[in-house]
């Protein structure tokens, strides 16, 4: 991991940071006694703007893009070169997970009857209780057989950015863990795949009417 550097990875990435996990420890005795142990996991690097980030760790590699987005193509392509670097590095022994996870967020407009005239997926509430919500966080882990593949989505209400709007983040993680491809034509093929999926997901989740809003 020493040697993944920005050199390495391209003049795009300025910015370096090292990365720490931290244990800690209390003796209970006479007397007592506290040990905290920081180890080095791995890097993360950043363009200027912040527009990219790169997390080369013992563990893992993340490639994250960040607003304003680009082509899926633009993107796959470079997370591809970068990865080929990190793996001629760092030689990991295998690969056990593979995802792809896109954060989205969805600006409703105010005033609004119901939810669901823009996004589906959503929290019922029991008719009984009032129907206003202030605040809600939904997770529902929903089996992809086709695929052999798991979602996960993260349904929240967060602080608008404009007025007169409410915000719903909807966060989909698609990812796999068993029998995980390890030859980079198969992975990047299977990415592919994650990637259609995951537009079925967010496409399932939105009313016409919202989709009229990102025109």
């Amino acid at each position: 991991m020493a040697e993944f550097s920005t050199i390495a990875i391209g003049s795009d990435f300025v910015v370096g940071l090292d990365q720490f996990s931290v244990t800690g420890a209390i003796h209970i005795g006479a007397p007592t006694t506290q040990a905290i142990t920081p180890t080095k996991e791995g890097l993360q690097f950043a363009t200027k703007p912040a527009a990219k980030i790169l997390q080369a760790q013992r563990s893992g590699w993340t490639f994250n893009k960040l607003a304003p987005y680009e082509s899926w193509e633009s993107f796959s392509s470079e997370g591809r070169e970068l990865w080929h670097k990190y793996r001629e590095i760092a030689r990991p022994e295998g690969i056990v997970r593979v995802a792809l996870r896109y954060v989205n967020r969805l600006d409703l407009p105010l005033p609004m009857v119901d939810f669901k005239e823009y996004i589906l997926t959503i929290p019922d509430i029991a008719p009984a209780l009032p129907q206003s919500l202030s605040g809600f966080f939904m997770q529902l882990h929903i089996p992809q057989v086709d695929i052999d593949a798991l979602a996960v989505l993260n349904v929240a209400m967060v602080p608008p950015e404009a007025a007169n709007t409410c915000s719903i983040v909807l966060d989909i993680d698609v990812f796999r863990t068993e029998t995980v491809a390890q030859g980079e034509d198969d992975l990047w093929a299977y990415f592919e795949i994650l990637r259609e999926k995951k537009n079925h997901i967010f496409e399932s989740c939105i009313t016409e009417a919202m989709r009229r809003r990102f025109a």
